[in-house]
């Protein structure tokens, strides 16, 4: 059975490698030339998402590009005194088993887990779907498969091609905006956030330990959504600069480099909310099919558990679409829908919303770091929705052997055994 999947970002390769181990041939085409290095944020995975990257051999070079971010300074607009926080702590009372990394090192180590397994196709994208599995691309002849996955991003090709304006009605603006840029680690940042906040607006700036140079991060709050094409990043500049400019003196500075920058990325904090996610021999995977909201959602935790499920869907419906892609969204719901929860509520308290919030925000993160670790574990799970949510993850075990038909076995290296209560 041969498998086309579209994305070679996060939920793309990991998806192809699940399906490999369970017998199947698949194709990841993506639109970039080459991997994306576009500079992007740092993500985080946690327990499921972490569990899902052990049985895949790849935890070690996860854990190795970590951020190492643990410390956290917090600058209220208007306050001459910062807050200082204990970042290690609040992760540990947040989740368990909790990994931050760059999404880009991320996406590297997924693609290198598959490559001499997969067949990857980049600097094209697909323009037809047919109902009987014909798909036509940009550059290369037509070719058939039997399923077609998008793992796109929520801006997907194929969600657009597949659902049409459906797709779009179906997306829910939360009331949010957020910006990634790189730039020089003028703060000399080792381990260390930094963040100004204001009421309506966030910036921060943080250096991954193996980095030389440094991210920022902007998420700021709008009634209605901006006038601007995802493609247009002049505009998105001109956006972002409308937003932070005279915040606080170090913001300003990271805004000079948005004309010199070398990677710069710009969004709406926009939640996907479609019914089903599959039509025919086509489905969606990740923020294609479902995101919660970038930035604030666990987007990324969401699309490595969502492409493990469709795997393990597939080969325990011996391949059959037509049992496989529903119960796929039956497993997945509960998750997608605890999601959405809590990027609303991240959403509320990374942008607050008053002075009041932003004091609230501040004094919280002392509050937190200076208790001890029961205590402080306990408080972040009664006030946050996200510990709740991402601790109560699990997913089925799937079959070790292969369920696939069609030309190609079982790959070598295959872990074995099931994932359990991840």
């Amino acid at each position: 059975m041969r498998i086309l999947v579209s994305g070679a970002s996060v939920a793309g390769p990991v998806l192809a490698y699940w399906l490999t181990r369970h017998g199947y041939s698949v194709t990841v085409v993506e639109r970039a030339p080459t991997l994306r290095r576009t500079g992007g944020h740092a993500v985080d995975l946690f327990r499921p998402a972490v569990d899902i990257s052990e049985r895949m051999g790849v935890l070690p070079r996860v854990e190795e590009r970590a951020t190492g971010t643990t410390r956290m300074t917090v600058h209220p607009e208007g306050s001459r005194r910062p807050v200082r926080a204990d970042l290690s702590k609040i992760f540990g009372a947040t989740s368990d088993r909790h990994v931050e990394i760059m999404r880009d090192d991320l996406s590297e180590i997924y693609y290198d887990a598959t490559r001499d397994d997969v067949e990857y196709v980049f600097g094209d994208s697909i323009t037809a779907i047919s109902p009987d599995g014909e798909v036509r691309f940009e550059n290369a002849p037509p070719r058939r498969f039997d399923l077609v996955v998008g793992a796109d991003g929520l801006h997907s090709n194929v969600r657009r091609l597949v659902f049409g304006e459906e797709s779009r009605a179906n997306t829910s603006f939360i009331g949010a905006y957020f910006g990634v840029l790189t730039l020089p680690n003028v703060l000399d940042l080792d381990g260390e956030l930094v963040i100004h906040v204001g009421v309506g607006r966030t910036a921060g700036m943080y250096g991954a330990r193996h980095l030389g140079e440094a991210r920022a991060l902007f998420l700021f709050r709008s009634k209605r959504e901006l006038d601007y094409h995802h493609r247009d990043l002049s505009r998105q500049k001109e956006l972002l600069r409308g937003a932070f400019t005279g915040l606080h003196a170090d913001v300003d500075g990271w805004l000079a480099e948005l004309d010199r920058t070398s990677a710069f990325y710009f969004d709406s904090v926009t939640q996907l909310r479609m019914d089903t996610w599959s039509r025919g021999r086509v489905t969606l995977v990740g923020d294609a099919g479902y995101c919660p909201g970038p930035a604030v959602g666990g987007s990324t935790s969401l699309a490595v558990v969502g492409a493990y499920v469709l795997a393990g869907e597939l080969a325990r419906a011996a391949g059959d679409h037509e049992r496989a892609f529903p119960a796929y969204e039956r497993v997945m719901a509960q998750h997608v829908h605890g999601s959405r929860a809590v990027a609303l509520s991240a959403a509320k308290t990374l942008i607050p919303t008053s002075r009041l919030g932003v004091w609230g925000l501040a004094q919280g993160a002392r509050l937190i770091s200076a208790l001890p670790a029961g205590p402080s574990r306990a408080l972040v799970r009664l006030t946050t929705r996200s510990a709740r949510f991402y601790n109560s993850v699990t997913v089925d075990d799937y079959p070790s052997s292969p369920a696939a038909t069609g030309d190609q076995g079982c790959r070598a290296g295959d872990p074995g055994g099931g994932l359990g209560a991840a």
